[in-house]
């Protein structure tokens, strides 16, 4: 009995150890399946883990899926960045502290005729040669402060002009912006240029009648035919005058407004009738003015507006064409399209004119324009009633042969 009793705590004992035994050997798998993942956690699941081990896998599992959401979030946010950043119209490059490129946009790339893949890590002062920007980034390099100017570089569809910046970014970067501001600049050239002709067309008017009344207020005014000339000479130029303010007008109000041309059906036959007969007045018997077709297709739109485009047109022949030459009115549908058109024998246009003709006060020959009496302002006339149409202005020319003017207008402004 007393051995059975000794026996006893020795086999308490050996369970004991067995089942410690087995408790640590569970411990340590589950420590090595931890060490394991740890070690390559993106080619291995988390365990599933039993006991204590499974609420600390189960921590990790959820920390793992929030860490996985963290990255995914964050990469979307870098495509959507990168995207914006490329969808950019001005161009973008970060610089490095040596104004070596890091990365460019593809705006810059057109800008400067750059590669994304091949320019990284060159100097961005050796792929950009202009002197104005030598100067920048000498500028720049002396004092890293946010510095401007303007390039003029060559493209695919002539020279543009570049804004282009220089800011420092964080840690010694810099960033380059260059924006196209050719249409801005080309439209203050014109705007200057606009001032500076509607000035000189007002002030040739101006000085002539300026100078005949100062010969009326000295001892012996001009009397008789003299007289009477100066008064006409007077007359004519202040007419001028109100035909450049006129035109003017119209152009501001054509070129200002925001509401539609008038949905009017005009009769385009009856209004080249009329428009013939003025021409026939201006002309005094000096040209052959005729119709060659007159259709009987109305158009919707502004009849005060397609009266000053066609009248401009057919006003321009008769100034343009010397005595004896024929000028040729039509109306017609061509391809469904409603078309007008103006064809002289005058004294043509040379290629070269013809893409800025619609610009305002711009003349072949200003001389013969200012003699002829018209504004330069006719044909910028035309273009934006055109446009306010939907329509288009089409200009073919042989120079000593004559001009054919067309306007074209949508199908569906036919009536």
């Amino acid at each position: 009995m007393s051995g059975e009793t000794t026996l006893w705590p020795l086999l308490l004992l050996a369970a004991l150890v067995i089942a410690l035994g087995a408790a640590l050997a569970g411990q340590i798998r589950q420590r090595n399946a931890l060490r394991d993942w740890l070690a390559a956690p993106e080619l291995q699941t988390i365990p599933d883990g039993s006991g204590a081990w499974r609420e600390i896998f189960s921590r990790l599992q959820a920390l793992r899926k929030q860490e996985r959401r963290q990255q995914f979030e964050l990469g979307n946010a870098l495509e959507r960045f990168r995207l914006t950043i490329q969808a950019l119209p001005a161009g973008v490059m970060l610089l490095d502290g040596q104004l070596r490129i890091v990365w460019l946009n593809d705006a810059a790339c057109r800008h400067f005729a750059l590669d994304a893949a091949r320019d990284p890590g060159t100097l961005v002062s050796q792929l950009i040669r202009q002197s104005e920007f030598q100067q920048l980034a000498a500028a720049y390099r002396a004092h890293p402060s946010r510095q401007s100017a303007q390039l003029r570089v060559a493209g695919n569809d002539g020279e543009r002009v570049l804004s282009v910046i220089l800011i420092p970014f964080s840690e010694g970067e810099t960033l380059l912006v260059s924006t196209d501001v050719t249409e801005q600049v080309r439209t203050e050239t014109i705007r200057r240029d606009f001032i500076a002709n509607v000035s000189h067309e007002l002030r040739t008017p101006l000085t002539v009648i300026s100078g005949f009344l100062e010969q009326f207020d000295t001892a012996t005014p001009p009397t008789g035919e003299a007289a009477r000339a100066f008064i006409r000479l007077m007359a004519e130029q202040a007419e001028r005058m109100k035909r450049l303010i006129a035109d003017l007008l119209t152009l501001s109000r054509l070129e200002n407004s925001e509401l539609p041309p008038s949905d009017e059906t005009v009769d385009i036959a009856a209004l080249v009738a009329a428009l013939r007969t003025e021409a026939l007045a201006l002309s005094a018997g000096q040209h052959t003015i005729e119709t060659a077709e007159l259709s009987d297709a109305k158009l919707r739109g502004s009849a005060d507006e397609l009266r000053s485009a066609f009248g401009n047109l057919i006003f321009n022949a008769v100034r343009y064409t010397p005595a004896g030459g024929r000028i040729t009115l039509a109306w017609r549908i061509v391809d469904g399209q409603p078309t007008f058109s103006v064809t002289d024998t005058g004294i043509g246009i040379a290629a070269e004119h013809i893409p800025r003709l619609t610009e305002r006060f711009y003349r072949v020959d200003k001389g013969r324009a200012t003699a002829s009496g018209g504004t330069g302002l006719g044909l910028a006339i035309v273009k934006h009633v055109l446009a306010r149409h939907g329509g288009r202005l089409e200009i073919t020319s042989v120079p000593g042969r004559g001009s054919t003017f067309t306007c074209r207008f949508p199908v569906e402004r036919s009536v």
